[in-house]
């Protein structure tokens, strides 16, 4: 056989085999084209993400230490949590919106974002310190609660006790809370500008993903906080869950937006496993609202173990939100 013949069958089959490897690597909705006998380019059908979302670490803490924040407030307002509960909540979203601030900068910066975050820490520190030159006047709502049971228990048993002194100077002023959310706003409007894309749609994914993260951390740690006050009123963790859940519908729809998570299963946005991110997201999605009702159910129970049933699904909760908020985050970001 002439070589010349060879040498082009030789050819010609290695160009199939390419055609064929690259079709088997190309996402869905994409079109091999082909010129001259060689590959010119892959035309994909699917959507180009910039714009689109962000996953940017300085903003989701950012998002994460005002929504905690903002419902530290929410729980303490009405003076019967401890002292301590706002303290260690404090500190934590003090720290992350520190290193919001930092990563933001080292990492680049959008400078009111950037700023905003440094005000949130600082407006924290304030309101810790406050709290602490304070602490000596306790909790008004705390101390009448405790009051109360021990008139209570004083008739009960007929063992007569002594009133407690009434705690001597100013109390911490809960509106003191609110200065770091507020402080965080600006910072989260420049990070949802800066994302790009429908800026209503952003600005609705930074403000409810924020809500959102940060109501179920705060549930997290008040259900621990019932080891420390035990008399504690389950009202204030029942408002976090179901503040959780009507939070809930609005970061989900929000995902759902275009472009959103239903571009990933319809394939016009590819998450690179053939649309099984876009399932493990449902499945988040779905399994925190249902947490939240479980969660629900379980506080009405009489019995105190319910408060530490509720607790334990809520470390599930964190765990399935995170997946809800993030997961999506990374899809779409691409």
């Amino acid at each position: 056989m002439d070589t010349g013949i060879v040498a082009k069958r030789f050819c010609d089959c290695k160009h199939f085999l390419n055609i064929r490897a690259l079709r088997a690597n190309t996402p869905r909705g994409a079109a091999v084209i082909g010129r001259g006998g060689e590959i010119d380019a892959v035309r994909v059908g699917v959507v180009s993400l910039p714009g689109v979302i962000r996953l940017d670490a300085a903003t989701v803490l950012l998002q994460w230490a005002v929504g905690g924040l903002a419902f530290l407030w929410f729980t303490t307002r009405r003076r019967e949590v401890g002292l301590g509960y706002g303290w260690l909540l404090r500190g934590i979203y003090l720290l992350m919106a520190a290193a919001a601030m930092w990563i933001g900068v080292r990492f680049g910066a959008v400078w009111a974002r950037e700023i905003s975050a440094a005000a949130v820490a600082v407006a924290a520190l304030f309101a810790l310190i406050v709290s602490i030159v304070h602490r000596h006047a306790g909790v008004s709502g705390q101390s009448e609660d405790h009051d109360r049971r021990t008139q209570r228990i004083a008739e009960m048993t007929g063992i007569e006790r002594e009133a407690k002194q009434p705690l001597a100077g100013r109390e911490f002023p809960p509106v003191v809370d609110l200065f770091a959310p507020f402080a965080g706003i600006v910072g989260l409007v420049a990070a949802a500008i800066d994302a790009g894309g429908n800026t209503a749609v952003s600005l609705l994914r930074v403000f409810a993903g924020a809500a959102f993260l940060g109501a179920v951390t705060d549930a997290m740690l008040l259900g621990h906080w019932y080891l420390v006050q035990p008399g504690l009123p389950r009202r204030h963790l029942n408002d976090l869950v179901r503040a959780l859940g009507w939070v809930w519908p609005v970061e989900v729809g929000a995902l759902l937006l275009p472009t959103g998570m239903v571009s990933v299963w319809t394939g016009a946005v590819d998450d690179g496993w053939n649309g099984t991110l876009g399932w493990f997201w449902a499945a988040c999605a779905v399994a925190t609202i249902v947490l939240v009702f479980v969660t629900r159910a379980a506080l009405r129970e009489r019995y105190y173990s319910a408060v530490m049933a509720a607790t334990g699904l809520l470390y599930l909760a964190i765990l399935t939100a995170f997946g809800t908020d993030l997961v999506a985050r990374a899809v779409l970001a691409g």
